[in-house]
């Protein structure tokens, strides 16, 4: 049991960098991701077909003999955890719950929160932080154009900092002091957010966050492996050519492993 992978799914390549903080904290575990790269993205999808997608990956991965689920997609936290629970005998950790936990360290209790349109719209992060902080003021925005800006390699490019200046107005005249990256890829933008956003602005980054999360949960209920491993294993539902690029400029490293897998359908 201890030796089995941790599986990790998202609908693409954002995923990739909770996959890569969870290997930093613990190199010696064995990974398994799958990237739902035929169905991508879920962020403007309903709810109840993230839920079906979700389902899917994670019977795939459960498949695989994994021992926990690591859901590396805000929009499928934020809509399809409970079930994910219910589901498997197994832990299941999402990326909104250490994310808020974070947040509510806010001195001023002005806290941002951006992500895709299915996270914002969810509303997960604002319940979450006021479960936390009742009386913190958040403002959430809808960044959809930061996904494709930081898989085309332009997350530090002119037009992401125009376009981050756009998104981020909101922001600005709220005087937060605290601003959550409620989406995987946005820890890619981070150089161009603090341009924006100055340094004053605490970085909650979701993936780091979620590993942190990960360890201590390997901590207290023992679930380390007994032998080095530190194998990454990669699946996806599409072609792998782009998840291929993408992804190694994601990690900085090149992706040997990743086959090309069909999962079911609700």
């Amino acid at each position: 049991m201890l030796d089995r992978s941790i599986g990790i799914f998202d609908s693409g390549v954002g995923g990739l960098t909770v996959l890569k903080e969870i290997a930093r904290l613990l190199p010696d575990e064995n990974l398994l991701y799958l990237g739902d790269t035929a169905r991508v993205p879920y962020g403007t999808k309903s709810v109840e077909t993230v839920q079906n997608y979700a389902l899917d990956a994670a019977e795939f991965l459960v498949s695989q003999g994994v021992k926990l689920l690591v859901v590396a997609c805000n929009t499928a936290s934020a809509v399809a955890l409970p079930l994910l629970r219910k589901r498997f005998q197994l832990p299941v950790i999402g990326v909104i719950e250490p994310g808020a936990r974070c947040a509510a360290q806010s001195q001023n209790r002005r806290i941002g929160v951006i992500g895709t349109e299915g996270t914002i719209s969810s509303n997960r992060y604002s319940e979450a932080i006021h479960l936390l902080l009742p009386d913190a003021k958040i403002t959430s925005i809808a960044c959809p154009l930061f996904v494709p800006l930081a898989e085309e390699g332009w997350a530090e490019h002119e037009v992401a900092r125009l376009t981050a200046r756009e998104y981020l107005q909101p922001l600005l005249a709220a005087d937060i002091d605290t601003l959550v990256l409620g989406c995987t890829h946005y820890p890619l933008l981070r150089k161009t957010l603090r341009q924006v956003l100055g340094n004053t602005v605490t970085l909650v980054d979701s993936a780091t966050e979620t590993a942190k999360s990960v360890q201590q949960l390997f901590r207290s209920q023992g679930l380390s492996c007994s032998q080095p491993g530190g194998l990454r294993t990669f699946f996806v539902t599409d072609v792998p050519t782009r998840f291929i690029r993408v992804g190694e400029a994601f990690l900085g490293e090149n992706l040997e492993s990743v086959e090309h897998v069909q999962i079911g359908c609700h």
